[in-house]
């Protein structure tokens, strides 16, 4: 059991480093659903669908195989410095070309060029921390790791407040202010924000950049490219999965109703963060265990287990949020214009749940350098995500959108589960894990379609749930508290 203790620390610390900045995050959301009306949100939700795709992009599967390679050559050095030469080179080449070509992506992508500028920084010292960060992970530094990306996110959260709540009265007081504070300047005070976050997080990992050994290691490159592009395609398409929607939802929808469509579905989404929020922390911690003890003979076991305490987790969570969702749309999401969305929270939340198993059960093409199977997985989703977002936005709009997000993932975890009985067979407690699911989405259904999430039922399901819960595993569970 002191393997699952230090598994289980480590995604502790790796979860608040996740949890709390994103929960610093969502806290935002009240922020802008009270001071952006929703054709206004829409706009800054579809800004941030390209930020995650072209994050994906200028990362381009480097962290993975820096993860990869770290463990598996002897010289670590010279994976640092050739990963870190790599990015550094990637993103200044991104760089020149972004500002060359901002006008004619801002006419392309229907955003003010103002924005596109503040994006392109935003973008560029992004990519320069994946490397330091991954350096800390790899180093087994998870309470520095977790104290730079809490500060980041509360430099950007408190920036957001300044800017969005209290400028303006400052101008109204001191003119000193006002030659920043603009009527329409909301959505750039946004990424104002965020570029002067990113910016302090590059200043504390400079000494990283000072203290390697510059040396590029082109036979070793070759290699770490060619475990890691099949990333970036997985990535490319994972951002389609997990954003694109949003963008089709622009481009698809009338015009008059297009961004207020996107505002509501965004702020809608958001509900369902607890689910994405854990398996984020579980992916983060998991993922170097998982490359750390693949030699291991009782590896397969030990994955298996690992899956049967995720599932179990993301069962309870699930229908926690289902129980509570009407509570939760008041405390964050403060304009009830906004509300007409919730419909889209069952199925966003359990297409998320779905995602956590996938990458749980993406172990199997990891450790054994199959790579490109996560990229075909990636791919067959994304192409379901498109195909069905173009059939049932017309016609159902964003519940067509969040259909398509279930499907995508649902299937890449049943495809996922497929392949890897027969690359990495992995004895997966079926019949467990199966029941704990099945009763959450059925409790979850009776809870919101049939009951309106009347808590006379819906507590005392979930107090069913944890009694099934207890009773099945508090073997193990003991176990586990005396350890």
């Amino acid at each position: 059991m002191g393997i699952f203790q230090k598994l289980f620390k480590q995604t502790f610390i790796y979860g608040m480093a996740t949890v709390l900045p994103r929960m610093l995050s969502f806290l935002l959301v009240p922020l802008y659903t009270n001071q952006l009306p929703t054709e206004e949100y829409g706009k800054v939700s579809i800004i941030f669908s390209y930020f995650v795709l072209l994050n994906v992009v200028l990362a381009y599967g480097m962290e993975t195989a820096f993860f990869r390679f770290f463990n598996k050559e002897s010289n670590k050095e010279k994976v640092v410095s050739t990963s870190a030469i790599s990015l550094i080179t990637s993103s200044l080449i991104f760089l020149v070309i972004a500002i060359l070509l901002r006008e004619q992506i801002s006419i392309w992508a229907d955003i003010k060029l103002e924005y596109i500028n503040l994006v392109i920084w935003i973008l560029l010292l992004d990519a320069l921390v994946i490397i330091p960060f991954s350096w800390l992970r790899a180093n087994e530094q998870p309470i520095r790791y977790a104290i730079i990306k809490i500060t980041n996110v509360a430099i950007n959260f408190g920036l957001n407040i300044f800017f969005l709540l209290y400028l303006k009265q400052l101008s109204f007081h001191f003119s000193l202010f006002n030659w920043i504070c603009k009527d329409d300047y909301e959505i750039s005070y946004i990424f104002i924000s965020n570029l002067i976050a990113s910016g302090f997080v590059l200043i504390v990992l400079l000494p990283f950049y000072i203290k390697i050994k510059y040396h590029f290691d082109k036979v070793l490159w070759k290699k770490m490219m060619r475990y890691a592009l099949p990333i970036l395609i997985a990535g490319i398409a994972y951002s389609i999965n997990e954003t694109f929607d949003r963008i089709l939802l622009d481009k698809l929808l009338p015009e008059n109703v297009a961004e207020h469509m996107v505002g509501v579905y965004s702020a809608c989404y958001k509900l369902a963060l607890f689910m994405t929020l854990f398996a984020t922390a579980f992916r983060l911690g998991i993922e170097p265990f998982f490359f750390n003890y693949a030699d291991n003979k009782n590896a397969p076991e030990t994955y298996a287990r690992i899956t049967k305490y995720f599932v179990i987790l993301g069962s309870f969570i699930f229908l926690f949020v289902i129980v509570f969702v009407h509570l939760l749309k008041i405390i964050f999401l403060r304009d009830v214009a906004y509300w007409e969305a919730v419909k889209i929270v069952p199925f966003i939340l359990l297409a998320n749940f779905c995602l956590g198993i996938y990458h749980n059960l993406s172990v199997w093409y990891k450790v054994t350098d199959r790579t490109r199977f996560g990229a075909y997985i990636s791919v067959f989703g994304a192409i379901i995500t498109l195909l069905l977002n173009f059939l049932l936005i017309p016609k159902y709009t964003y519940v067509g959108s969040a259909i398509a997000t279930l499907a995508a993932y649902g299937t890449m975890m049943l495809v996922s589960w497929y392949l890897g009985r027969k690359y990495y067979p992995i004895p997966y407690d079926l019949k467990k894990m199966g029941m704990y699911l099945s009763l959450s989405i059925s409790f979850s259904i009776i809870s919101f379609y049939v009951f309106d999430s009347n808590y006379m039922i819906s507590i005392p399901l979930l107090v069913v749930f944890l009694v099934v819960l207890y009773a099945s595993e508090k073997k193990e569970l003991k176990q586990i508290l005396k350890r």
